[in-house]
């Protein structure tokens, strides 16, 4: 293991990751959000705000579900979903010669051409054209924000907040209730009042200096940076867009060369000095989501955690000699190491290989509690269409939903797998044609293409993409976004491999699951839910071996006690989400405490057996 980038967390401050390498650092960066606003306002505006995010500082972006644009930015978004997304709710259509409407019937917000008035507060020079001249109604903007934030949703579905264009969000007290009643009500994040700034820490920063020009824009900038404060988080925002024919047709009384302005502001957060400046000064760029929604962060000692015994472990880790990627340690809720190796950052999503079977199993759990399907549905009700032609392959009828969430299906695992491979098959119909050799449900069987089958399973019977279905139910409200998935030829999320996400976010599952649903004061998913799944409900062997030709004891496998619904069980009371080469969520519930690796190692086995002997008894 080379190139070793360890962190003891040492400080706590608003949900950010705040970190002290232990080979120097003495005091916490500061942290800034770099955001552009307007993106789907114009095709000029999607093309700077994705260059920004390719190439650039920009590390979050605000669209518009009202504007004309709108379409082809929610695509340009799914095609980059690590973006960090808000929903930027409007009232207003401020320029003379492009207007935008609302999305539902609201009169009392629209001029006599249905169109958004142009300004939301009153200036004498344009009278009559503002928002707050007119007799607006608050259950109209009700009815418009929830119409906007679901129209954002139903396409960028891992948009992490809301913000407000020209601050229409803020100009009222019972509008501001609106927007905060709604962000909840939809688990995205707000920060557009103080109280809640200052709850984050956070503090809006602009241009230090002239920023008329591309060149004085650059320079306010730099020595903006040079003012921000160790330890604190900063917001910097502005208006991307590229100096074209189409920005020319821009403007309103008063802001005429919108286009050169603008293109000024594509420049400077592409800027190669910028980036430099950032980096020299060890700035961290963040976004809303991490501001937001990350774990808190604390010490091994504030946690009853012995920081000589976790430096042995982690010490443990780092001579072990195996190809480590990362590992985060969360007790009482709290992170309170984190360690990666190489080039794999906090924001690089990991495969997680089989741990992706567990999230698919999650799925199947809301659907069971919305009441959309029960564990003893018989499989083949839910494909009449993908059975094989004449009589069915024995035991096939009796196959249920829970004996694919427990691997007990009783086809051959050597002999199931190979479905997959073919190029262009479908893996339904080969799935259901595949014989079974085991009655259901009394033998375990490793086979991935049960956990493929309980998310086409899902697809049927809520209409939606696994991924899709997820955000709101669980991603959303823990602060997991930019989910990606490997899918079937089909276009289903293969469910039992494939998922890619970050390390945070696995130590997040874990923690939910250590919490039996419950998630900042909401029960998301029923406690019973988590009795069945990490229960033992069938006796475990390790993947693709049989009984007879076993040649480990419990002692040296922690494949050997037990499989719930696609989660294994651990000595020591504990469970864990399971991913070939050394993924894993390892959840200690009796410790109140996750441990999160990722890697890419041959001998899965050491790294629990590292965790046994080092980590375990210091818990």
């Amino acid at each position: 293991m080379k190139n070793k980038s360890l962190f003891l967390v040492m400080a706590g401050l608003m949900g950010l990751p705040l970190f002290l390498p232990v080979y120097g650092q003495s005091h916490t960066p500061p942290s800034l959000i770099v955001r552009s606003d307007d993106m789907g306002a114009f095709h000029s505006v999607n093309l700077a705000c994705v260059e920004a995010m390719q190439h650039g500082i920009q590390t979050t972006i605000e669209v518009m579900p009202v504007a004309a644009w709108f379409p082809e930015a929610a695509r340009m978004l799914k095609e980059n979903p690590q973006t960090d997304v808000g929903i930027h709710l409007a009232l207003t259509s401020e320029w003379d010669l492009v207007k935008w409407r609302p999305l539902t019937p609201c009169p009392s917000l629209t001029d006599e051409n249905g169109y958004f008035y142009p300004a939301l507060y009153p200036g004498e020079s344009r009278p009559g054209i503002a928002l707050m001249e007119q007799d607006w109604k608050v259950e109209e903007i009700e009815q418009e924000f929830r119409a906007q934030i679901e129209q954002g949703l139903k396409r960028v579905p891992y948009s992490s907040h809301i913000t407000s264009h020209m601050g229409c969000t803020r100009f009222a007290p019972e509008v501001q209730a609106v927007a905060i009643r709604l962000a909840e009500e939809y688990n995205l994040s707000y920060l557009e009042t103080d109280e809640l700034r200052k709850r984050h820490n956070v503090t809006f920063v602009g241009y230090n200096g002239p920023h008329r020009t591309a060149a004085e824009k650059e320079e306010s900038f730099l020595r903006m940076l040079a003012t921000l404060q160790p330890g604190q988080s900063y917001m910097f925002l502005d208006h991307p867009a590229l100096d074209d024919r189409e920005m020319e047709s821009v403007g309103h009384p008063g802001y005429e060369d919108v286009a050169q302005d603008r293109q000024g502001v594509t420049d400077l957060l592409c800027s190669a000095k910028v980036k430099a400046e950032i980096e020299r000064r060890g700035i961290r760029l963040t976004n809303y989501n991490e501001l937001t929604k990350s774990l808190p962060r604390s010490t091994a000692e504030a946690e009853g955690v012995s920081a000589e015994g976790l430096k042995k472990y982690l010490d443990a880790v780092e001579s072990s000699g195996q190809e480590m990627h990362s590992l985060m340690i969360v007790r009482h809720g709290k992170v309170i190491a984190e360690q990666r190796w190489g080039d794999h950052s906090p924001a690089r999503p990991h495969i997680m290989n089989s741990v992706s079977k567990t999230f698919t199993a999650t799925a199947i759990g809301f659907a069971v509690a919305e009441g959309r399907l029960k564990v003893t549905d018989k499989v083949i009700s839910f494909f009449p269409d993908k059975l094989p032609q004449g009589e069915l392959p024995a035991y096939l009828d009796e196959l249920e939903v829970k004996h694919l969430l427990t691997m007990s299906v009783g086809q051959d695992e050597h002999t199931i797998d190979p479905i997959r491979q073919t190029e262009g098959s479908d893996w339904v119909a080969g799935f259901l044609a595949h014989p079974i050799v085991h009655q259901p449900g009394t033998q375990f069987g490793y086979n991935s293409l049960a956990s493929y089958m309980l998310s086409a399973i899902l697809s049927r019977v809520t209409g939606e993409d696994m991924i899709d279905y997820l955000y709101p139910r669980l991603f959303r409200p823990l602060g997991i976004v930019g989910v990606t998935t490997q899918r079937s030829p089909q276009g289903i999320p293969t469910g039992g491999w494939g998922m890619y996400l970050k390390t945070e976010d696995m130590a997040k599952m874990g923690q939910f699951f250590l919490q039996r649903g419950q998630w900042n004061g909401k029960q998301l998913l029923p406690e019973s839910w988590f009795d069945e799944a990490t229960a033992a409900q069938i006796e475990s062997l390790p993947p693709f071996q049989r009984k007879e030709d076993l040649k480990v004891t419990p002692q040296e496998s922690d494949a050997l006690y037990g499989y719930g619904y696609q989660m294994w069980r651990c000595r020591n009371h504990a469970w864990r989400a399971d991913g070939a080469n050394g993924q894993y969520i390892v959840i200690l519930p009796d410790q109140d405490t996750v441990v999160v690796t990722t890697a890419h190692v041959p001998d899965m086995q050491k790294i629990l057996d590292l965790i046994w002997e080092h980590l375990y008894p210091i818990l």
